[in-house]
């Protein structure tokens, strides 16, 4: 079916609201899962209105639990549907839904992990488009359990980085929900109260777009914090051109010791042996004031200090995989020296 042939707005038929899907399915929302219902119509057609135009395009819904925002998605007439959830209690009401509109939209019901499934193999191959060009007529949606939704979005960015997944398909645009001071960290710019290493990521890979507010009292259960709705569209060209584990490295050093000065944390990704020397000469390459505080520090100059990293790396192969956090190495009666305490304590002051 076409663009064409196909209606602006899909009205779907009489079925049972979703407060009573969940009252006749005996569905309740399970804590250890981070499930909470979105019940309000009107907050769901903002969250979908806010993807935009989504007509004929692919439409994958992450946790879509009781199908309350995939109702409103079968509404803007997409062609496709694929639904990722993880909790099997949901799939009849899943069902209901599809059921209701198979003659108009086609739905993939798909019982399985987000964080272990490949949603490429159910996009169709001709929306593939060239990564430079306008993004594909694909989106994924997703009210995110907030027990997932950070280590998602750091796997996503990283697929996005090396173009796998769904954006081998090209740059494949995001609308999801967060718990709202994890939406302020990926929009936070430089100085923000609440940037931090997320913020850098997110935008070094993406436009992070904060869409707007929903209050926790809009789902059941009721959450402790409210939600934030963030649109994210992968960049062209990332900020940083560096392989995503270098720079996921360097930014979660720095931010390590977020109130300190930032040569603080920058410190811990050399041995102990020659922490300062390396830290002030790749602060200096990357020509930054050793006393600036991490969230003080702005993307491009986050770039120049990778960079500077990557060169040193490059010159002292043997920094490359030293890992602060990794056990010490205990010393020999021979050695004639005390064992190394687990942590630097000069850092910890």
């Amino acid at each position: 079916m076409t663009a064409a042939a196909k209606a602006l707005h899909i009205r779907l038929p009489p079925l049972p609201s979703i407060k009573d899907v969940i009252r006749l399915y005996k569905l309740r929302a399970l804590k250890e899962l981070s499930q909470n219902f979105l019940m309000e119509p009107r907050l769901i057609d903002k969250i979908v209105r806010a993807a935009g135009h989504i007509q004929n395009h692919v439409v994958c819904e992450v946790g879509p639990g009781p199908g309350g925002i995939t109702r409103s998605i079968i509404q803007k007439a997409p062609r496709k549907l694929i639904l990722v959830e993880k909790d099997g209690r949901f799939i009849p009401t899943l069902e209901l839904v599809a059921d209701a509109c198979k003659d108009k939209v086609d739905v993939d019901i798909i019982r399985d992990d987000i964080l272990k499934i490949n949603i490429a193999q159910y996009i169709p191959s001709d929306t593939k488009v060239d990564w430079f060009e306008t993004p594909p007529p694909i989106n994924l949606i997703g009210n995110l359990p907030f027990s997932v939704s950070t280590i998602l979005m750091i796997r996503w960015l990283e697929m996005i980085s090396k173009q796998e997944g769904p954006w081998s398909f090209g740059r494949v645009r995001m609308t999801l929900t967060f718990q709202k001071e994890v939406a302020e960290r990926m929009a936070a710019n430089i100085s923000h109260p609440q940037r931090c290493r997320l913020s850098v990521m997110c935008q070094n890979w993406c436009n992070v777009n904060y869409k707007f507010d929903i209050p926790g009292d809009a789902f059941l259960p009721k959450p402790d914090v409210d939600v934030g709705v963030v649109t994210l569209t992968p960049l062209k060209h990332p900020i940083i051109k560096l392989p995503f584990k270098l720079v996921e490295k360097v930014v979660r050093q720095i931010f390590s010791m977020r109130q300190k000065y930032s040569i603080r944390g920058a410190q811990t990704l050399f041995p102990e042996e020659v922490r300062e020397e390396m830290a002030l000469r790749m602060y200096k390459m990357a020509e930054i004031d050793p006393v600036t505080r991490p969230f003080q520090i702005a993307n491009t100059e986050f770039q120049r200090i990778c960079e500077a990293y990557n060169e040193i790396i490059q010159k002292y192969p043997e920094f490359e995989n030293y890992d602060y956090r990794a056990p010490k190495k205990k010393s020999t009666a021979d050695d004639n020296l005390v064992e190394q305490p687990t942590g630097d304590p000069q850092l910890c002051l």
